[in-house]
């Protein structure tokens, strides 16, 4: 994983739409995520809805990380 020192961050998600678009998207992916692994017992559509949500949660971090190396090797 890409670390990022929080002035980059910031720059990204003020300077990039479609990096602020995936970030809020990975960031409400994550909560929804969060909050079915905090129940005692999920139902099998729950712990489908959890993977799913773990999986879309992965495919916008390679997103963002995507759009961190290009922009540093545009630097």
């Amino acid at each position: 994983m890409i670390m990022l020192d929080g002035d980059f961050l910031n720059g990204l998600l003020e300077g990039n739409s479609e990096f602020r678009r995936i970030y809020e998207a990975h960031r409400d992916f994550e909560k929804r995520a969060a909050k079915l692994g905090k129940k005692p017992h999920l139902t099998r559509e729950e712990e489908t809805e959890e993977k799913k949500l773990k999986k879309l949660k992965l495919l916008q971090k390679d997103r963002m990380e995507r759009i961190v190396l290009k922009h540093r090797e545009a630097r």
